[in-house]
């Protein structure tokens, strides 16, 4: 092992650490920017209980978001100057873009937006929280674009060993780019959606008194948060409110992903050829290529139709590829890890399918339906506490109490698809840093020793595991705690008064 593999390692891990907490930053920002327009449209006081909720849950998140990407930055000059020596008059304005516009745009508002409740007027507010979410997904699509140029190199020129950009608009616009950001984008959703999907089980079932196992736990109802001022049916269908939100934007998403997915497709059969066939583990140009569902189940002509959109067509193999690129760019490995890039294409389908499938069952599930004329009774929900609910013409019934524990299990699921993908995407391109220009033995530092990557290798390692204990232990905490109490005044009686009245409450939320 020598610097260059540990390079590598160290940035694989902060990365992938960074990126547990850059999808669900992007995600939940808007869903609780969508829960916050509801309430100041609606005036209903658990539409603000829901916006507080999940706002603390999504401020934890970012503030651990930005800590453990400032990282990133220091790597690319300590551990990578070569490649940063390469990259950099390219880098320098969709990473200038990134920071001064889209950065200070989220990071600005978002201060509005924290410290202006009792402070600003409720549109203003509301429109502050908008822009912080706009802020980061501008910025999601400028580090994208940028990374999208690492896979298809497009608007610039090699002057004297240096990659000079002579087209910004070229840069923005790299199909690999239009491709991968809503596809990006869309996984984030659906990332953040599981999540609130699993919260919002949980305590639908914390509610009830239902543990995962089915079982009662210690309390019931009402007796667990101390609260025993607000019926049951009433909390829990706050919680179906924040579930049913979830369901439609994690099925929405899942819709976007698979068709930007199979966009991707086809330009990685023209773009990065090695990369498609790594993913079957096609070794020979072979066409109506199949695709294997786990080794030994294949699928005939699949990879050619989602490759190409034709049964038929031909799929390039890794050994003849390899042969090519010898010709093309001399005697090297062209050949990226097999093993890790079919499996992560398998995950990150599966996986997602999975959680896609789960928010489509969900609402089927909590659809309304219509019944008898006068109601009909439905079957204890789920265990102590649940009771039993009425459900007439048009009502909408609660959620089964086995469907809350089965989003709560499923919280991994989308995580694990989207990190799956970023290792399809990057360990795929390999032994490229630069597609075609630029191999990654080429790209670190030359003075970086072995041992100064091992130390601070080590140091990110520790640190970044007392960063996920702390985080952890924040989420759950708060999510055990449950939202704020709704004001004794009634939203809609301040709404109706005055709309842009500053909102007076008893306690703050942060």
């Amino acid at each position: 092992m020598d610097a260059l593999d540990l390079a590598r390692w160290q940035f694989g891990v902060t990365t992938v650490y960074h990126f547990l907490f850059v999808p669900l930053t992007i995600g939940l920002g808007v869903f609780v920017a969508g829960l916050q327009t509801a309430w100041y449209r609606t005036g209903k006081a658990h539409y603000l209980s829901l916006t507080k909720f999940f706002g603390k849950l999504f401020l934890i998140n970012f503030a651990m978001g930005v800590v453990t990407g400032i990282v990133q930055e220091f790597q690319f000059g300590m551990n990578w100057s070569e490649y940063s020596t390469f990259v950099g008059d390219v880098f320098g304005a969709p990473l200038a873009l990134e920071a001064l516009l889209a950065f200070f745009l989220e990071s600005t508002f978002l201060g509005l937006w924290i410290f202006g409740w009792d402070r600003l007027p409720k549109r203003i507010h509301l429109a502050a929280i908008w822009a912080a979410v706009i802020g980061s997904n501008l910025s999601a699509y400028f580090i994208l674009a940028a990374n999208a140029w690492m896979k298809h190199p497009v608007g610039y020129e090699v002057v004297n060993g240096r990659a000079r950009m002579n087209d910004l608009w070229a840069v923005l616009t790299n199909s690999t780019a239009l491709a991968q950001i809503p596809h990006v984008v869309a996984a984030a959703f659906v990332v953040a959606g599981g999540f609130v999907l699993a919260v919002s089980g949980y305590r639908i079932l914390r509610e009830r008194g239902v543990g995962l196992t089915g079982r009662p736990v210690t309390g019931a109802g009402s007796a667990i948060d101390g609260d025993t001022t607000v019926p049951l049916r009433r909390r829990t269908d706050m919680w179906r409110t924040s579930l049913r939100g979830a369901l439609v934007m994690t099925a929405l998403a899942g819709v976007v992903v698979a068709g930007t997915g199979d966009l991707s497709g086809q330009l990685l059969r023209e773009q990065q050829p090695m990369k498609l066939a790594a993913a079957e583990g096609l070794t020979r140009d072979t066409d109506g290529a199949p695709f294997s569902l786990v080794p030994g189940v294949e699928v005939p002509g699949m990879l050619s139709l989602l490759a190409a959109h034709d049964p038929g067509a031909t799929v390039q193999g890794v050994d003849d590829i390899q042969r090519r690129y010898e010709q093309q760019f001399g005697p090297a490995d062209y050949t990226p890890n097999l093993p890790v890039v079919f499996w992560s294409f398998r995950v990150m389908i599966g996986f997602g399918m999975a959680t896609v499938g789960l928010s489509v069952l969900g609402l089927w599930l909590t659809r309304k339906r219509r019944g008898r004329a006068g109601g009909r009774r439905t079957r204890n929900l789920g265990g102590t506490g649940a009771g039993s609910a009425g459900v007439g013409n048009g009502a909408a019934p609660p959620v089964p109490s086995w469907f809350a524990r089965a989003c709560v299990l499923a919280l991994p699921l989308p995580t694990a698809a989207i990190i799956a993908g970023w290792l399809l995407s990057e360990i795929g391109r390999q032994p490229w840093t630069v597609q075609g220009e630029l191999l990654t033995a080429a790209s670190v530092s030359p003075g970086v020793s072995l041992t100064e990557v091992a130390i601070s290798l080590s140091v990110f390692t520790v640190l970044y595991g007392v960063l996920a204990l702390a985080e952890a232990v924040l989420m759950v905490r708060h999510v055990k705690a449950g939202p704020e109490q709704p004001p004794a005044t009634p939203d809609h009686a301040i709404a109706a008064a005055d709309p842009d009245a500053v909102r007076r409450t008893p306690t703050l939320m942060y």
